[in-house]
């Protein structure tokens, strides 16, 4: 039978139970801030890495090739105008594959049908300049 002094009575074993189970889980809580410090860490390297690698891209691009912007313009067709000769005129090779590719472009914009253009019409054509205009 147990007294009152028996209940009162703690055992040294459980005390330093205790101790190392607290131990314990103040060593795992300082564990799992370290392993999140590290993760969110390497995120951030990550991400630094690939704002620094895309930068140090597109600073390597060829500087030389000037800006061009896309301008449209209307002209009045003359006597001897074709769509061919207009093409010639104000095609840039640099953003068209094709002269044929031009005219379509032209014709498209212009809802023109078939190649045929008359004397005195007016026609939207697009064109390319280096110089913005704002």
């Amino acid at each position: 039978m147990m007294n009152a002094t028996d209940r009162n009575y703690i055992r040294i074993e459980d005390i330093r139970s205790e101790r190392r189970i607290i131990n314990n889980r103040i060593r795992r809580q300082r564990e799992m801030k370290k392993n999140f410090l590290i993760l969110v860490m390497t995120v951030c390297l990550i991400i630094l890495g690939s704002v620094s690698l895309n930068g140090f891209r597109s600073n390597a691009k060829d500087d030389s090739v000037a800006a061009s912007y896309k301008y449209y313009k209307s002209i009045t067709v003359a006597n001897d105008d074709t769509l061919w000769s207009i093409a010639a005129e104000y095609m840039d090779e640099e953003h068209y594959e094709s002269i044929n590719d031009y005219i379509n472009e032209v014709k498209s914009v212009n809802s023109m049908a078939d190649d045929v253009i008359h004397y005195g019409e007016h026609l939207v054509i697009p064109y390319y300049d280096s110089e913005f205009v704002g």
